[in-house]
C-alpha cells in the first residue's frame, strides 16, 4: 500500500554523495580528492572559482536600480479638474477616466496642489489627495471621504 512512509525515489534516480576525508582505507584520505598542493588544494577557494566562472559572473552586465512593485500614482492636478467638472460633483476614479484625465482604474490616483480650485463643493472619492491640495479643496468648500 501507499503511505507516505513508504514512498521512495525510483531506482538509480539517487546516488550516494562522496564521502572525503575519513581516513586511507575509504579510498578518499590523505589528500581528499584535491591532489597535491597548489589553491584549487586549500580551503577557502569558491567553486565558481574553481570551475572558471568568477571571470564570467564578474563580466556580465548586472541589471542596476531598483524597481518597485508597488504601483505609481496617476496625477491629477488642481487645476485640471476646473474645466471639465461642475460645482457640486463627486470626483472618482471613474470619473477621471470618462473625463480624460487618467488611464486606468486600477492605478491609484492622486490629486495635487498645482494651481487653483475655483469650483466649490466638489466631493471627492475614492482618491488619494497630498496635502496641500486638501486645503485649497476645503478652502473652496470640498469634501473629502476616503
Amino acid at each position: 500500500m501507499l503511505n507516505l512512509h513508504t514512498i521512495k525515489p525510483a531506482k538509480g534516480a539517487t546516488k550516494k554523495r562522496k564521502r572525503v576525508g575519513r581516513g586511507n582505507a575509504s579510498g578518499h584520505g590523505t589528500y581528499s580528492t584535491r591532489g597535491m598542493k597548489g589553491q584549487r588544494s586549500r580551503s577557502g577557494v569558491s567553486n565558481l572559482k574553481r570551475l572558471g566562472m568568477k571571470k564570467l559572473i564578474l563580466s556580465t552586465p548586472k541589471k542596476r536600480g531598483f524597481k518597485s512593485d508597488k504601483p505609481k500614482n496617476q496625477v491629477v492636478n488642481l487645476f485640471d479638474l476646473n474645466a471639465l467638472f461642475k460645482e457640486g460633483e463627486k470626483i472618482t476614479p471613474a470619473m477621471l477616466i470618462k473625463n480624460g484625465l487618467i488611464n486606468d482604474i486600477s492605478s491609484p490616483v492622486k490629486i495635487l496642489g498645482t494651481g487653483d480650485l475655483k469650483i466649490k463643493n466638489l466631493e471627492f472619492k475614492g482618491v488619494k489627495i497630498s496635502a496641500g491640495a486638501k486645503i485649497k479643496i476645503e478652502k473652496s468648500g470640498g469634501k473629502i471621504k476616503i
